[in-house]
């Protein structure tokens, strides 16, 4: 292979796998043209792309794109389906299915935003249901303590609104109308304070004729 195109593949791969969310890792060997052929069709389906690799270039990429978790897994014919805004979960039941199908391709691990993962780690992922039950699953989880901890702060407020209310029926009208009228004979009486006083500054000392007046 010339130099030139050496340097290219390095650069596209190292593009690639600094994007890529989700790596997953087979050893292809012994798969036919057409297995291999019908293996990318379902990982595009998915959203995932399958490649296959030569590992000393892979290595060079890796390193550039700082995804040094990937380099231990590029041992023997390697081909890696890289995830990027895809179904993660979809990829993996693909790698996985075909393997259990052909018993000839084989899981070797992945790496998972940044972190290694192992074969069984793979494995488990293509156990789980659809990124979008999933999606479900984790609002539900989330909704569910949320309602319960509305129904816990409600359901005291309702009680306690339930009790005020038989309680007044209980009581009569006129328990509630005795504060209010107990409030209005306060300004009643302060009014008369008022008044008492203000009659008081208008009732002046009566005045003395002059002396002199008298003896006229």
């Amino acid at each position: 292979m010339l130099r030139e195109n050496k340097e290219r593949i390095v650069a596209e791969l190292t593009e690639r796998l600094r994007v890529a969310e989700t790596l997953i890792v087979a050893d292809y060997r012994g798969l036919t043209h057409k297995e291999l052929d019908d293996l990318r069709t379902r990982l595009l389906e998915s959203g995932a792309r399958l490649t296959v690799v030569k590992n000393t270039l892979t290595r060079r990429a890796a390193e550039a794109a700082g995804v040094e978790a990937l380099l231990e897994l590029l041992t023997g014919p390697t081909a890696i389906a890289f995830v990027h805004d895809g179904d993660m979960v979809a990829a993996a039941k693909a790698l996985d299915e075909t393997a259990k199908q052909t018993r000839r391709l084989e899981l070797k691990g992945g790496v998972l935003d940044g972190r290694p993962v192992g074969q069984d780690d793979v494995k488990q992922l293509a156990s789980l249901p659809p990124v979008d039950v999933l999606r479900g699953q984790v609002l539900g989880a989330i909704v569910a303590p949320l309602t319960g901890l509305l129904g816990i702060v409600s359901a005291p407020l309702t009680d306690l609104v339930g009790l005020i209310d038989a309680r007044v029926e209980q009581l009569g009208p006129g328990v509630a109308i005795e504060p209010v009228a107990a409030e209005a004979a306060e300004p009643e009486a302060e009014a008369s304070e008022s008044d008492e006083g203000t009659q008081d500054e208008n009732e002046a000392p009566a005045t003395e004729e002059p002396e002199g007046k008298d003896e006229e």
